[in-house]
């Protein structure tokens, strides 16, 4: 009852049911926002339990989410001027695909969940709808079986809620296919470049100092001509695997995620060291060779893993793209590091 969205209290025969608005407040729009960018991601939850929409009755339609409140706010915006109840499950955080796929979002809690909540007594009927993209996890039988409710999955997306509930629980072709537009995809990039960026904030300043420091010359001149090109570098890396190969996603050739980063970053780098010009002998050649190398790694590393946030990739895919791709990318890396140190013993 004391979560901030909570806007009052239905009596049922449970007592008291949480009650919550279809409009979102600025704390829910900026909760949403700091999500996307890494900010408080795995602790943006909501209690597990039951709560009513609107002024919810004993026919009032069951929907069934998971608790990181990202999916529980697109839902509920969703449905503005509906009444019914909402059970959210307790998927740890994790929103409802992932959740499904790592089990938090899956028979068992389910039944659990119906059970714990006082379901039963507070609807007549005996009928959940769940986001489609729960089935992963979710055996409906075995739910019928143990709960004694049946399980509808309803459309992928919630805004879909409202043609679907009115059509009697059912959908069109259009509402089971799973899209994945540039717009779907770019929402997507804020928090995997935040994760590389982290990475990206503790390396660059290290490689700054080690190029100012180690390479013969003032401290500010090195820095600006050789500490500086690595940071930028580094940050072309980030740039390709994880901003530029998620937005060309569908165009890059291949199906390996890995390939499609190597060969963005690839592009990359080969437009970075034409800027580095001109090169003064061994030393600059050997530290834009490193970067030829160490570029393209990089991407292609990160570009594999947007893996997880993608809608096309499986499991056991994964694993052997895994196998084949992270060590070339770590050899690579090994010998992109050897030419980056070589450059600073050639004088």
């Amino acid at each position: 009852m004391d979560q901030s969205f909570v806007v009052g209290s239905i009596q049922t025969k449970i007592g008291q049911v949480p009650r919550v608005s279809s409009t979102l407040g600025w704390s829910d729009h900026a909760g949403s926002y700091k999500a996307r960018w890494h900010i408080g991601r795995m602790n943006y939850k909501v209690d597990p339990g039951l709560y009513a929409l609107g002024m919810p009755d004993e026919q009032a339609p069951v929907l069934v989410t998971a608790n990181y409140k990202m999916s529980f706010d697109r839902l509920r915006e969703a449905l503005p001027g509906r009444d019914l109840w909402i059970l959210v499950l307790d998927t740890r955080g994790i929103n409802v695909w992932c959740a499904a796929g790592k089990g938090t979002f899956g028979t068992k809690e389910l039944v659990d969940r119906v059970g714990s909540s006082g379901l039963a007594e507070v609807v007549l009927h005996r009928e959940l709808i769940l986001p489609q993209l729960a089935g992963p996890g979710v055996s409906a039988h075995l739910v019928k079986k143990l709960s004694g409710f049946k399980v509808n999955y309803g459309p992928i997306r919630a805004e879909d809620l409202p043609a679907f509930l009115d059509a009697g629980f059912r959908a069109t072709p259009a509402m089971r296919l799973k899209t994945f537009t540039t717009r779907e995809r770019s929402v997507l990039i804020p928090v995997e470049l935040v994760g590389a960026l982290e990475i990206a904030v503790i390396a660059s300043p290290a490689l700054f100092l080690a190029d100012s420091l180690w390479k013969a010359g003032g401290f500010w001149s090195t820095g600006l001509s050789h500490g500086l090109y690595s940071v930028l570098a580094v940050l072309t890396a980030v740039a390709a695997g994880a901003v530029l190969t998620p937005l060309l996603l569908p165009w890059l050739p291949g199906r390996a995620f890995s390939f499609k980063g190597l060969l963005t970053g690839a592009v990359a780098a080969i437009v970075f060291a034409f800027f580095r010009r001109p090169w003064n002998g061994w030393p600059e050649g050997l530290e834009t060779a490193a970067w030829l190398l160490l570029i393209p790694a990089l991407s292609a590393y990160l570009a594999m893993n947007f893996t997880g946030a993608s809608t096309y990739t499986s499991l056991s895919g994964v694993r052997r793209e895994m196998r084949l791709a992270v060590p070339l990318e770590i050899g690579a890396g090994i010998l992109g590091i050897g030419f980056w140190l070589g450059s600073h013993f050639i004088s």
